[in-house]
């Protein structure tokens, strides 16, 4: 008798995706600080110093040095002092990067609301926030700040978007850092990613909006929605495709998305730091779930993957020192974030069984009503080149 062999699964992810905004943000209040978020300290550690058993040449870095037990105790949710990015050198030493003119500082100091986004190295045209979706209060209340590098803005001027005397090109503010802190612009591009606290220290909430995507909602609205109405302080989406560490690794692999020895190195990490395969049927899964249709029965699986280009945040404790972890989690290892979400989520939690960290991980679909994806530059010019070589419309064809 010959042995059947098991079908694989099929996933398909369910098409229902109702969403009831309020009609108008006219009439919103900002709620009072919910008092079931933890309350604690944090201070960010503001100069690097050399630890007593490097023996290589040192030098200073933007992150700071945090040694494996730093690391490990910064995970604890309580008064203390941790590495977050903006790490200076000591007295004399030249800047650790993402420089910024002191006007920009100034500004985005007083926002106390900011929508976040950023361009370095070229990667993506400027897509402003759809005009008419965005309120007169937001417009007043809101910063739309996207952080840039001096290439970018000059290919950006070349296209026509010239900033005005005030520095904005439509409703965003374009904020030029200099002296970047790493030569990878994917690096870069996870400091405003990652460390909305830190750049906005008198920010509330910040929305992050990856700049292949195009706003579509009234940020207030995208707050009341995913925040304020059920009492959560960070929303995220899970991804479109993959639900599972194991499958992103793969993929990451396959596609070459970074070093493969790297890869493995940060994956074994974390298993042997009690990272498990998850499990739908666990009833104490960590992470939300995604509702998947599973052939041949409907099946919740548990998401934890994030599909990362829009995150909302209240800024508080447990969502900034979130924030940091999961930042020191790339900086350490890649930067491909999806790698470390899962893990540093589920340390955080098991690490604070008593403080709890209202996380919001909706399904994708509700990210694609609400920001409309377009195609990186490189893209773009994969698909144009691959038209031409379609359609013999090349030199010498």
């Amino acid at each position: 008798m010959k042995e059947k062999v098991a079908e694989p699964i099929q996933h398909f992810v369910l098409s229902s995706c109702e969403m009831k905004f309020l009609n108008s943000s006219a009439q919103l209040v900002e709620p009072l600080e919910n008092p079931k978020f933890a309350r604690f300290s944090l201070q960010y550690t503001e100069v690097d110093e050399k630890l007593n058993n490097r023996v290589e040449p040192w030098r200073p870095k933007f992150s700071g040095h945090q040694s494996l037990k730093q690391r490990e105790d910064s995970y604890t949710a309580h008064d203390q002092k941790i590495n977050c990015g903006f790490v200076k050198g000591p007295k004399g030493s030249p800047s650790t990067g993402f420089d910024l003119a002191e006007d920009d500082s100034k500004y985005i100091s007083s926002c106390h609301i900011a929508v976040i986004s950023c361009i370095f190295g070229n990667s993506d045209r400027l897509r402003t926030p759809m005009g008419k979706t965005v309120s007169r209060l937001s417009r007043k209340n809101v910063c739309f700040v996207m952080f840039t590098d001096e290439v970018t803005l000059q290919t950006l001027s070349s296209e026509g978007h010239l900033l005005d005397r005030m520095g904005f090109i439509g409703l965003w503010k374009i904020v030029v850092v200099k002296n970047l802190p790493y030569t990878d612009m994917r690096r870069v591009g996870k400091i405003p990613k990652l460390l909305p606290h830190r750049l906005f220290p008198s920010a509330r909430y910040s929305i992050w909006l990856d700049s292949k995507l195009r706003l579509q909602l009234d940020p207030l609205l995208i707050l009341e929605y995913f925040l304020w109405r059920k009492g959560y302080e960070y929303a995220i989406s899970n991804h479109y495709d993959r639900h599972c560490m194991w499958e992103e690794v793969a993929q990451n692999k396959k596609l070459n998305k970074y070093n493969h020895t790297i890869i493995d190195e940060q994956f074994a990490f974390y298993q042997a730091d009690g990272l498990k395969r998850f499990n739908a049927s666990d009833p104490n899964k960590l992470l939300p779930s995604s509702m998947i249709l599973s052939a041949p029965k409907l099946m919740w699986f548990v998401a934890d993957v994030p599909e990362g280009s829009f995150i909302v945040r209240a800024h508080t404790p447990m969502s900034n020192l979130f924030s940091c972890l999961w930042y020191n989690e790339v900086e350490r290892f890649t930067p491909r974030d999806q790698l470390s979400f899962a893990y540093t989520y589920h340390k955080l939690r098991r690490t604070n069984p008593g403080k709890p960290f209202y996380l919001n991980m909706f399904k994708d679909c509700e990210r694609r009503k609400i920001a409309k994806l377009f195609h990186h530059r490189s893209e773009e010019r994969k698909n144009i080149l691959e038209q031409d070589l379609a359609t013999g419309n090349m030199i010498g064809l």
